[in-house]
């Protein structure tokens, strides 16, 4: 690392601020002891100030346009060009590469600046042999870098805990869902659909998707494996039950469709394998420096993001990957959905357990809500399938839903076991050896149609 990051000059403390700028989690634990004066130029003190007064009182980072209309309402213009100097250069900083460095010597930072502060102060105090008022001075200084947020006092935050909601939820499309989650997926959270490969991991998690769409939500999606065109055709199927194939000739429809909706959806595309989760995360923080805060994140999947580190296993790297969802999720305060893949066997099982879950059983262990969905050869011909949950954070779990599933328009219903549709999907799917059959026999006597016409 550069001799001038280390001894906490120009460059380091212009880190700093990209970083109060760019990371939610490091403004969150840094933000209590962080103090202007320990900044050596007024620009960056302002900018400083600036951005943590912001937080205070908004519980987020000021956005570009922020800090600029701010900027304009300084009235002394040497310090004016110095803090539109400055944010230029903190600006470059964002997507540094060694912003985790600075943020691991920060603490260091604050005690060495502060000291430095003190000793300066003690200057008048050893003129006049004060001796007790430089010890003090000294002593307030070895405090600093230490935190004065120790947790959360369960005793005298009664009424604060009580005033506020314990969870942020976003709804799933399945009411029958939403009551065992308690709403739905909150900030901080994890879901996860498991399921074999060709079953409608995707569709699932874009008709979670869409739905969040309908409510106002803002949602990005990452896919890994779809490129961005063909995801956003997919969204088109779910909103107006047109094929993906057949939307071109609806494109009045489509765009009738989409000016009603209220939210609003961003799609990125990383090569399978080419993302991490630190990836993600720094495409996340473009967003919201751009001005947009994420409601919700769909990542399509975390089985074939790239890990952080060397591992031997496989196991253990896709484990990580999970771990860090988790992570981004708390430090974003968004729901984050993903997908896994579950091992062959389990092509053929009516319900998916957490045994079917491939590679890595941490992954139910990290996830807050993991959900399987099993779709045999019959089922897929039927359009059903059963959504079983295999893990509930907030409620009940080990409970089997029937559900029509369409994957041609994207069309997923979930419905509750005791409920008619219920018992007229299970019955379906009971039945779904005789279903196969007269659905070959149908075929066959069209087939022998065709046939007669063209004799």
């Amino acid at each position: 690392m550069s001799e001038t990051l280390t001894q906490f000059g120009t460059s380091f403390q212009s880190k700093i601020i990209a970083s109060l700028l760019s990371d939610i989690k490091f403004i969150q634990t840094i933000s209590d002891i962080l103090n202007p004066s320990m900044f050596d130029s007024d620009s960056n003190k302002w900018l400083v100030k600036s951005v943590v007064d912001y937080y205070y009182e908004y519980k987020k980072q000021p956005t570009l346009e922020v800090i600029k209309y701010k900027i304009d309402e300084i009235d002394d213009d040497v310090l004016k060009s110095g803090v539109v100097d400055k944010l230029r250069e903190v600006w470059r900083n964002v997507e540094a590469t060694d912003l985790e460095f600075v943020q691991s010597e920060v603490l260091d930072f604050c005690k060495n600046q502060t000291l430095k502060n003190a000793i300066l102060d003690s200057v008048d105090l050893l003129e006049n042999k004060d001796y007790d008022g430089i010890k003090s001075i000294i002593d307030e200084a070895m405090k600093a870098g230490t935190t004065r947020d120790l947790g959360h006092d369960y005793i005298i935050s009664l009424e604060e805990r009580l005033a506020e909601s314990a969870r942020t939820t976003v709804k799933t499309p399945w009411d029958v869902v939403n009551d065992i989650m308690d709403g739905g997926l909150g900030h901080g959270e994890l879901g996860v659909i498991v399921a074999p490969a060709g079953i409608g991991k995707s569709w699932t998690l874009q008709a979670i998707g869409a739905s969040a769409l309908k409510e106002g939500k803002t949602v990005v999606h990452y896919t890994l494996e779809l490129n961005e065109n063909y995801v956003g055709l997919r969204y088109d199927s779910i909103f107006t039950g047109v094929t993906t194939s057949n939307i071109k000739y609806y494109k009045d429809d489509v765009q009738t469709k989409l000016s009603k909706l209220p939210g609003k959806l961003l799609i990125k595309y990383f090569p399978t394998k080419g993302a991490s989760v630190q990836t993600i995360s720094s495409h996340l923080k473009q967003i919201e420096i751009s001005g947009e805060k994420p409601d919700m994140v769909l990542v399509d999947y975390a089985d074939i993001l790239m890990p952080t580190g060397n591992f031997k296993e496989k196991r253990h790297a896709i484990g990580t990957i999970y771990e860090d969802l988790r992570g981004l999720a708390g430090e974003l305060e968004v729901p984050i959905w993903t997908a896994s893949q579950a091992n062959r066997s389990a092509l053929e099982e009516d319900v998916i357990g957490a045994d079917k879950v491939a590679e890595d059983y941490s992954k139910v262990m990290t996830a807050d809500f993991v959900m399987s969905m099993s779709r045999k050869v019959e089922d897929k011909i039927a359009n059903t399938g059963r959504f079983h949950v295999i893990k509930n954070r907030f409620g009940i779990d080990g409970v089997t839903y029937p559900a029509t599933i369409n994957t041609n328009i994207g069309q997923i219903q979930v419905f509750e076991g005791s409920s008619q549709f219920g018992k007229d999907t299970q019955s379906k799917m009971n039945n779904s050896e005789e279903f196969l059959r007269k659905e070959l026999a149908n075929k066959y006597k069209d087939m022998e149609k065709n046939v007669e016409g063209f004799e």
